[in-house]
């Protein structure tokens, strides 16, 4: 037999002989309730080979060098009809066996075969006879309705399809339009290219290593067959012994005409050949509907459910090109998919593409089955997407209020946990509670207003205008450390690991040792009040109000570029380790190569002074004096987004955050507002001060996945100084 270029050193498997096939996706709900959709195509392209063979069945996995790319061809070639079976393997010689016998032998095998399934399949469930099997049923059904909770926060937001063809997706032989597809002996080529997405890692799959086919009442396979007494041998037998003789579509115009039968046993008369020839000519001569009327009475038998004849590797990875939702809906559709979608490495690729990184452990009562676990990953993407809706839709309790620090500033805050760190202008430092909404201590040592603060873990580290740095242990309050050698209010700190960079207005920056508290660099060269820094632990990027970005080796103490551009002050940073981004009051944004020191992109567009930023894979987000929050891309230097419109902001941009679909931003209107990242359209407000607009303001604002911490009061007494404490996690609720 000659191969495609594709197939060609593919493993054959298991003929049918006597068979016209085509392959097909048929999604079948197990439960009432149970709706089913397959959101991804499969691109098909065919081919026909040969006339009047024997086939088999070849499945070839191939990689390509570039990307990859995995070829699967499933090739499926017989004669006439007969029930389809998973794969296995058959010599070629076989193949060109007596086509009588091959045909009768096959035939009776699987007769025989259906017969044995059927018992064999009895003989699993039980000598409780039919309580048995009800109760089995009865407790997969509970099990599914509870599991269903889990995922109808996804699945509700699915907008309602077309009811036509809404449960079943078929890749057969009409869709691909071959016009003699149904011809005997000619054979059918799918051709299938994906590109591997599946990351196999240390985790193991949760489910059963014996494969099981879909059951539905719309699914054939050998084991659902009827024990049929002769062999069939023609289309209406093979209806007859798959049991669906009664659903054939009847024509009721009026008695059949006369010399019908006659016509039958002419047609029955003809070889084979001849009778082909018949065919063709009479489907030529019919009408569109008649046609149809042709379509509907056979089309049912040829529907496969190919993701159950698949090998498991292989099904699961056809499953990863489906979206988060629509493997929902495929859990649905019958045990044997559930078991698929649920797998675990499946889940962990979805969440990694979310930017999801821990699982969850969560306890079910009882499982589907021996062997059946429920996903963590699945798990916690299910926890996630409800956390996200909850930001954006879910409704806002009143928050928990903090209140502490008088009347005073609140000018820098910490979240980390479940403690929170302000610090204000009244020199001290406060650590909360965002569980309790309790002042767990009050941090006393500085003698000046604390202006800067890093936190990780309970270590925080503080900068104030007494011209030193504190290192503070936050679950005792102790003062660990005092840092001094500053000559001047020390303005912005940075802290990485153990290590602590901190610029002050006396024109340098110094590198510390937390744990320690010894001064390792001094790093000298700008010539006015250093008033950002960024550390990765290999460089260090400071900017001034000398207008200058300089790129440091702290080990060495040198200056490796001063980036020279900006003609104002440069008030923020963001630093990647391969870009710097700078914001300064001359209402530019430059984006700088750290390795050349050039200017890569001036990002133009804000009206006044670039007072906040940030930095996450080469998005880069700015709030500014002039009330709008832009989205750029750093690597273009494009403005994806202006997050403005009727719900903008009213006043200077005083903080933001953002996360992977969402933006957070504060301003001295007193609100705090939500955005889409992706599309920058307003959300909704998360904070709205009563005194917004005549003095109210939100200074700082900290946000975690699940909380939101903003610092708010006024400068004119119209608003108290006080912390809110927003949360947005179900389950800490329902605690």
């Amino acid at each position: 037999m000659k191969q495609d270029p594709l197939t060609k050193g593919g493993n054959t498997a298991t003929s049918c002989p006597g068979r016209i096939d085509s392959i097909g996706v048929m999604m079948l709900a197990s439960t009432p309730s149970s709706t089913s959709s397959l959101s991804s195509s499969i691109s098909s392209s065919s081919s026909l080979q040969g006339e009047n063979r024997k086939g088999d069945e070849e499945f070839i996995c191939r990689e390509e060098e570039e990307g990859e790319v995995v070829s699967v061809a499933i090739v499926t070639i017989a004669e006439e009809s007969c029930p389809s079976e998973p794969f296995g393997t058959v010599a070629h010689g076989e193949v060109a066996a007596n086509e009588s016998g091959v045909r009768d032998g096959d035939c009776q095998s699987k007769t025989n075969q259906s017969t044995q399934t059927e018992e064999e399949e009895k003989h699993e469930e039980g000598e409780g006879g039919e309580e048995g099997v009800k109760e089995k049923e009865e407790e997969e059904e509970e099990e599914m309705a509870e599991d269903q909770s889990d995922q109808s926060a996804l699945l509700e937001e699915e907008e309602e399809e077309d009811d036509e063809g809404r449960n079943q997706v078929f890749v057969s032989d009409d869709n691909l339009g071959l016009s003699d597809s149904l011809t005997p002996g000619k054979p059918t080529l799918l051709n299938v290219k994906m590109k591997r997405k599946l990351d196999h890692g240390p985790d193991v799959r949760p489910f059963s290593s014996v494969k099981k086919h879909c059951k539905g009442s719309s699914y054939l396979s050998p084991c659902s067959l009827v024990p049929f007494q002769t062999t069939p041998t023609t289309f209406g037998d093979l209806r007859a012994a798959n049991g669906h003789s009664a659903q054939r579509r009847r024509v009721t115009s009026g008695p059949p005409p006369s010399g019908l039968q006659d016509w039958l046993h002419t047609f029955q008369a003809w070889s084979g050949p001849e009778r082909l020839l018949a065919l063709d000519d009479l489907i030529d001569s019919c009408e569109s509907n008649q046609v149809k009327h042709m379509m509907q009475v056979i089309e049912p038998q040829f529907q496969r459910d190919f993701i159950s004849l698949l090998p498991k590797e292989l099904a699961l990875y056809v499953l990863t090109f489906l979206e988060p939702r629509d493997l929902m809906h495929a859990a649905q559709t019958c045990s044997y998919w559930r078991i698929l979608a649920e797998d675990n490495l499946l889940w962990r690729e979805k969440c990694r593409e979310e930017g999801i990184e821990e699982c969850l452990v969560v306890q079910r009562r009882k499982t589907l089955k021996p062997g059946f676990l429920h996903s963590p990953w699945k798990s916690a993407y299910v926890q996630q997407h409800r956390i996200e809706s909850n930001w954006r839709t879910g409704d806002i309790t009143s928050p928990k209020v903090l209140k502490g620090h008088d009347d005073h500033v609140i000018t820098c805050l910490q979240f980390c946990g479940d403690l929170i760190v302000s610090g204000s202008d009244d020199n001290t430092l406060k650590v909360w509670s965002a569980l309790t909404s309790k002042c767990l201590r009050t941090l006393v040592g500085h003698t000046g207003g604390v202006w800067s603060s890093q936190m990780s873990g309970n270590i925080v580290i503080s900068g104030s205008t007494d011209r030193t740095l504190k290192v503070w242990d936050a679950e005792s309050g102790e003062c660990v450390h005092t840092l001094y050698g500053h000559t001047s209010t020390v303005r912005c700190i940075h802290l990485h690991d153990k290590q602590v960079v901190s610029g002050s207005r006396d024109a340098t920056l110094r590198l510390w040792d937390v744990d320690s508290g010894e001064c390792l660099h001094v790093l000298t060269g700008h010539v006015a009040a250093v008033r950002c820094v960024q550390y990765d632990g290999r460089r260090v990027v400071s900017g001034g109000y000398d207008f200058m970005v300089k790129v440091w080796d702290p080990e060495t103490e040198t200056c490796l570029h001063t980036l020279q551009g900006h003609t104002n002050r440069v008030y923020s940073l963001q630093f990647d380790g391969a870009y710097v981004v700078s914001g300064s009051l001359d209402t530019s944004i430059r984006v700088w190569d750290v390795v050349t020191g050039g200017c890569v992109h001036t990002l133009t567009g804000h009206q006044s002074l670039t007072s906040g930023m940030e930095l996450k894979n080469n998005i880069l987000v700015s709030g500014n004096a002039d009330s709008t929050v832009r989205v750029w891309d750093i690597r273009t230097g494009q403005c994806l987004h202006t997050l403005q419109g009727p719900h903008k902001h009213q006043s200077a941009v005083t903080c933001l955050q953002f996360s992977r679909s969402l933006v957070v931003s504060s301003s001295d209107d007193g609100t705090v507002k939500l955005w889409s990242l992706a599309t920058g359209e307003w959300i909704r407000d998360l904070v709205a001060l009563q005194s917004g607009g005549s003095g109210g303001v939100v200074w700082r604002i900290r946000a975690s996945n699940t909380r939101l911490v903003a610092a708010v009061g006024s400068r004119n007494g119209t608003e108290e100084t006080k912390l809110l404490v927003l949360d947005f996690d179900l389950t800490d609720t329902q605690k």
